[in-house]
């Protein structure tokens, strides 16, 4: 009905990380079924053909007002519209030709229809059907039986000629979203069918009630696929996102089709090879990927890892782990790249999460972890988007705690206590909490957040700080920083999370040459890509760089 206000976000996400986002939209699959069952019950009563016409007709329109005129929607309504136009002259309608009628007169009484991804979406996917469904099921058919390849053949035209389009919005491909969609169809026009008639029986809300529960069934179905398939590790390709990504997916979909579309002989074994060649490179590389993003990700990190800065851009995400536990301090900006650390690293849950403030480099890729975290420790909300995202974390069935100077906790054998913000701080950088943790094999650290030096002053003033072993430099490496506490601290190392080529010139001399005068050892995130440290079998710190493993001491 598209209806998708009770859709969480979780819902969403993985509807569209399993390639079954199209379901949630009204399109000309709905529109054929209501005007169809229209057609047929008129035809059943006896009605001419005009009255039948006149039925599919105003049903028609009576579901293009229900679930509002969406592009996909008036696409959908324009072709069904003009379908029964040549049924009631008597004239055969050609698909391919009813759409092309369709999106011209469309155009022209709306041109900024242009510009709507979804009306491109839902065209493309039309289109796809009507010309490449029954050749690739006759392709496919070669290697199958006939029934399986016509099932395969609809989703795997639409997803090869939507596929291009979909990643100038999500730079992902969807690699099990034929086998997705071709489990959740079969669902699809149950739900419609009686999810229209709970609509229509409104004011009779005991037979409503029933007709929702059995439109509830094939929804929930649809929902339980999207959510199993979304949730499988490698199921998501990374893909860029530029004309660039459109091409070389535009590409890479013609080549599946050759190689399913070619017949055998000579004069097309070129054609074939080049196809199969561009074809197996790119499952190949994509395997790689996957392997690499998944089971075989933790192979590539040192196992004894205690503390790890994560390569997330500009932005802050510091995993801690001691005894089986673990604890991730921010997580970024982003939810793809902290999501391939802790896939990295192994990590499928957070036992405590510390959000020390709500700037988006240090809150926006909680995304992640939704339903993942046991505990967030948080600095000041600021409101909105923070209480959002708290909100949202207490749905995932975490418990949510504001930190306050001298709160303390214990991860695994480590213990874990809060220096700061101090109560008169307002909410920002120097409303940051800051972190110290000791024992459980935790290397004893010292995290900043993001604290000026005027906080950082203020803090020494409160609880001067003892010597640590690793120490998160504030604020990505500014300039703005007390060199004062970083002599006290007396690091060994140093950790610098920062993007490579930021915009704010991070880190800066000034702190560097502060660090370097106290014998620290400086790892940046934006050289050295992901670092990780622990106590050796000396007691030693162990340093290990993700692009200088042989920097390792």
């Amino acid at each position: 009905m598209g209806e998708t206000r009770a859709v969480s976000a979780s819902l969403d996400e993985s509807m569209k990380a399993s390639s079954l986002s199209h379901l949630t939209a009204v399109s000309g699959a709905n529109c054929a079924l209501v005007v169809g069952v229209a057609y047929g019950a008129s035809a059943l009563v006896g009605a001419r053909r005009g009255v039948r016409i006149a039925a599919g007709l105003l049903a028609l329109g009576g579901f293009i007002v229900l679930v509002t005129p969406e592009p996909s929607v008036v696409r959908a309504g324009a072709m069904a519209a003009i379908a029964m136009l040549a049924l009631a002259l008597g004239r055969a309608g050609a698909g391919l030709s009813v759409l092309c009628l369709a999106v011209v007169l469309l155009l022209a009484v709306d041109p900024w229809l242009a510009l709507s991804l979804g009306f491109a979406l839902s065209t493309v996917a039309t289109a796809s059907l009507l010309v490449l469904a029954r050749p690739l099921a006759h392709g496919l058919g070669r290697w199958m039986p006939r029934p399986l390849a016509l099932g395969l053949s609809i989703p795997l035209a639409a997803q090869l000629a939507c596929g291009p389009l979909l990643v100038l919005v999500d730079p992902r491909v969807p690699v099990l979203g034929v086998a997705a969609n071709l489990l959740a169809a079969p669902a699809a026009p149950l739900a419609t069918l009686a999810g229209l008639a709970a609509c229509l029986t409104a004011p009779f809300p005991w037979l409503q009630d029933g007709l929702t529960a059995i439109a509830w069934l094939p929804a929930s179905w649809i929902a339980g696929i999207s959510e199993v398939v979304g949730s499988l590790p490698g199921q998501q390709l990374p893909w860029w996102g530029d004309l660039g990504g459109l091409a070389a997916l535009s590409v890479v979909s013609a080549c599946v089709a050759v190689v399913i579309l070619a017949p055998q002989g000579a004069d097309r074994r070129m054609l074939r090879g080049v196809a199969v060649v561009v074809v197996c490179a790119v499952v190949g590389v994509g395997a790689g990927q996957t392997a690499l993003r998944t089971v075989a990700g933790s192979w590539t990190v040192p196992s004894s890892w205690a503390i790890a800065a994560c390569d997330v851009g500009q932005g802050d995400a510091v995993l801690l782990r001691s005894e089986g536990a673990t604890a991730l301090i921010d997580t970024g900006p982003d939810p793809a790249p902290l999501e391939a650390c802790l896939v990295r690293f192994g990590v499928s849950r957070v036992d405590l999460l510390v959000l020390t403030h709500f700037d988006a480099d240090h809150r926006g890729g909680a995304a992640a972890l939704h339903g993942r975290v046991d505990l967030v420790v948080h600095g000041i909300s600021d409101g909105g988007a923070a209480d959002r995202l708290l909100a949202d974390m207490r749905q995932g069935g975490a418990r949510t705690e504001v930190a306050h100077p001298g709160m303390q906790g214990i991860l695994g054998g480590a213990r874990w206590r809060v220096l700061w913000p101090s109560a008169t701080v307002a909410a920002g950088n120097d409303a940051s909490v800051v972190l110290d943790v000791r024992g459980g094999g935790i290397p004893d650290t010292l995290l900043l957040g993001d604290l000026s030096a005027e906080a950082q002053q203020a803090m020494q003033r409160n609880e001067p700080v003892g010597e640590f072993d690793v120490v998160k430099v504030a604020h990505h490496g500014s300039a703005d920083q007390d060199a004062q506490l970083y002599r006290a601290a007396s690091p060994t190392l140093a950790l610098i999370t920062v993007g490579a080529d930021n915009d704010y010139g991070h880190p800066r001399e000034s702190i560097l040459s502060t660090l370097a005068s106290v014998g620290a050892t400086v790892a940046r995130t934006d050289q050295e890509g992901i670092v990780a440290a622990w106590r050796g079998d000396g007691d030693e710190l162990v340093l290990w760089r993700e692009r200088d493993v042989g920097g390792a001491r």
